[in-house]
């Protein structure tokens, strides 16, 4: 590692311990050129998650756009910013266990309505608008009519409605 004081390469590891719940190597080491002493991080670096677009292109995932969707569709909706963080957070994980580093954005959506489904009824049909890109207003009423029917509230709907409108 390059000491940060005079650029040697040259060091000696003096103490590790974990950091970062395990997620990190926390290193302290003294250049054995100026005796200057630093701290260093080791993490794992994961591979670059991918999303495969409708029309077949690939893009970055980004945290923030996915963080972006969801804040639109629960806006001005009694939803706090710690409840849409973890929806996000709770999101990313289930993607980053996946095998493959590409993710259809179809995934991503269903993913998001799943748990806007559970969060709130408005913020789902907001998102489910957007993301089945409703054609006329039949369609949003039929969305609304589906979650107005929902086990919740004393109707009986199909886990995965969402997938016939």
């Amino acid at each position: 590692m390059r000491c940060p004081k005079c650029g040697e390469q040259d060091d000696k590891v003096l103490d590790s311990r974990s950091a970062r719940e395990g997620l990190a190597i926390r290193r302290r080491r003294a250049c054995l050129s100026c005796g200057q002493r630093f701290t260093t991080f080791e993490e794992i670096v994961k591979d670059t998650l991918r999303v495969v677009k409708r029309d077949g292109r690939h893009e970055e995932f980004s945290r923030l756009k996915l963080m972006s969707g969801i804040m639109r569709a629960c806006e001005k909706r009694p939803i706090s910013p710690a409840e849409i963080d973890n929806l996000v957070d709770d999101i990313v994980e289930e993607i980053e266990q996946r095998e493959s580093s590409d993710i259809p954005s179809q995934e991503i959506g269903e993913m998001v309505m799943r748990r806007l489904e559970k969060l709130d009824d408005v913020a789902f049909v907001r998102f489910a608008s957007v993301y089945r890109r409703f054609a006329d207003v039949n369609q949003f009423i039929n969305a609304i009519s589906e979650v107005a029917r929902s086990p919740e509230k004393g109707g009986a709907k199909s886990p995965m409605f969402w997938r016939t409108f």
